[in-house]
């Protein structure tokens, strides 16, 4: 089973999981009580005695909102509870019945310091109603904190998109487990503070999950360059951007980096970095055949004329794990059967621009996470889908979430940082998924540790204290 702490469900995965937990004999009503139980004492540690006004929709997101209630009423909160209709279910009208308070129609409620949103939580599929949306819009944005219980309502969780308009919330309660609109854009940016309550359910093996700090084993007595992993970058007619991401390979924990390129090596190249010469695509391909290569790195500042398909066509031949970033992106059109004939690990790092050249326009009904997982098992490759959300998807659509990266790395370089950075990591261990996720985290760690603004060779300086802070201890 995934852990559950970590892992992202569909709202059918959910339901499943709530079920297995009503076939051991806890019902409906039960559950209710942990959950809302749980959240409210997560309302209470945050928000204390401020007045609170409760929001409860008609199905079991409302009964949550409920079991809140009465339990901050218990705290001595001053409590509101507005409720959009009549309990529907069982399990809500039960949790309504508990509540010792009076509860008045939302229409009639007023603004109040805090607010909990109960409404509708993570089963939404359509637009509220325009007069619901207006009264419940206008209380959130008036109160001082606002809270979400499991989704803030009108979103939708499958999908993360918003159903209505984009509407912030403070504090975002997950009951369970994570949804994809916790942790996919443009949802999540609205999710200022992400919680998870945990409730007693099992997420299932197949669930995506959320990306966690790396453990990775520092080198030992018998390291040596090479058995911590060459790094064989191929430079184009921008070898500043090959530079960027030998210099990354070199800061995340690669025994030994080169860059591949024709002619004489530029002024700007460091005395630590080797530059191997190579004129043509038939020096390359004899370079590339080296064994001691832990992984090579194609695009950064590689071209798309000529000259650049031939190196990318020597990389796709390689027997060695490759990543295929940039440029070299743009050149797979025609490639795609190399792309799924290769034998050696393969990992695709496209932005959204990328991504729709390699996967075409993208489908509305599919979050970002399963059209990575459907390119990847497409290509036969491992996708890392950049952005301010970034997915990582494998072949079999195992898939990572990478939620909000450090909004300081919008800056020119960065990805050829991170491309070397996720080089390195293969080179080591040879794992793509995990590489990729490495990467990911040490790439946004050492963003944090670079301060607020910073260059991209900044950035790659900045890696080796973030591989630090993951070294198994």
């Amino acid at each position: 089973m995934a852990d559950t702490g970590t892992a992202v469900l569909t709202v059918g995965q959910m339901v499943a999981a709530e079920q297995a937990v009503f076939d051991t004999g806890v019902s409906v009503d039960a559950l209710m009580l942990r959950a809302g139980t749980a959240a409210g004492e997560m309302i209470w540690r945050i928000g204390s005695c401020v007045p609170t006004l409760v929001l409860c929709g008609p199905g079991n997101n409302g009964g949550d909102g409920y079991v809140i209630a009465q339990f901050l009423r218990e705290k001595g909160v001053p409590i509101t509870v507005a409720a959009l209709a009549e309990p529907r279910t069982e399990a809500a009208r039960k949790a309504r019945a508990r509540f010792a308070g009076g509860v008045i129609a939302l229409a009639d409620a007023v603004p109040a310091p805090q607010i909990v949103d109960c409404l509708f939580g993570s089963g939404l599929t359509r637009p509220l109603d325009a007069p619901v949306w207006d009264q419940f819009k206008a209380l959130v944005l008036r109160a001082r904190r606002s809270f979400a219980v499991d989704l803030p309502s009108g979103a939708d969780a499958d999908r993360a998109v918003w159903l209505n308009d984009p509407l912030p919330f403070d504090h975002v309660l997950a009951l369970g487990a994570f949804k994809y609109a916790h942790l996919l854009e443009p949802v999540a940016s609205d999710c200022a503070t992400l919680s998870l309550i945990e409730i007693g359910v099992t997420s299932p093996d197949n669930a995506a999950t959320r990306i966690t700090r790396p453990l990775i084993a520092p080198p030992d007595a018998r390291s040596h360059k090479y058995r911590r992993g060459l790094v064989m970058v191929l430079a184009g007619p921008m070898p500043g951007a090959a530079l960027l991401a030998a210099r990354a390979a070199q800061g995340t924990g690669a025994g030994y980096v080169k860059i591949l390129g024709a002619g004489e090596p530029p002024a700007m190249l460091p005395a630590d970095i080797v530059w191997q010469r190579a004129d043509d695509a038939a020096a390359v391909a004899e370079a590339l055949s080296d064994p001691r290569i832990g992984a090579v790195l194609a695009g950064p500042g590689l071209g798309r004329d000529c000259a650049a398909e031939a190196l990318l066509d020597a990389a796709l031949a390689c027997p060695h794990p490759l990543v295929l970033d940039a440029d070299a992106l743009h050149l797979l059109g025609s490639r795609r059967d190399a792309v799924r004939d290769r034998e050696a690990p393969l990992a695709l790092t496209p932005h959204h621009g990328e991504f729709i050249a390699l996967a075409g326009e993208e489908d509305g009904a599919l979050n970002k996470a399963a059209r990575a997982a459907s390119l990847a098992a497409a290509l036969g490759a491992c996708v890392l889908y950049k952005g301010a959300d970034s997915v990582i998807a494998a072949p079999d659509r195992s898939t990572i979430i990478a939620d909000r990266r450090c909004a300081w790395l919008s800056v020119a370089g960065t990805g050829d940082v991170l491309a070397g950075c996720i080089a390195a990591r293969l080179a080591n261990h040879g794992e793509t998924l995990h590489a990729l996720a490495e990467a990911v985290w040490l790439h946004d760690r050492a963003a944090r540790n670079a301060g607020p603004a910073f260059t991209a060779w900044q950035l790659a300086e900045a890696l080796p204290l973030a591989v630090e802070f993951c070294l198994e201890r």
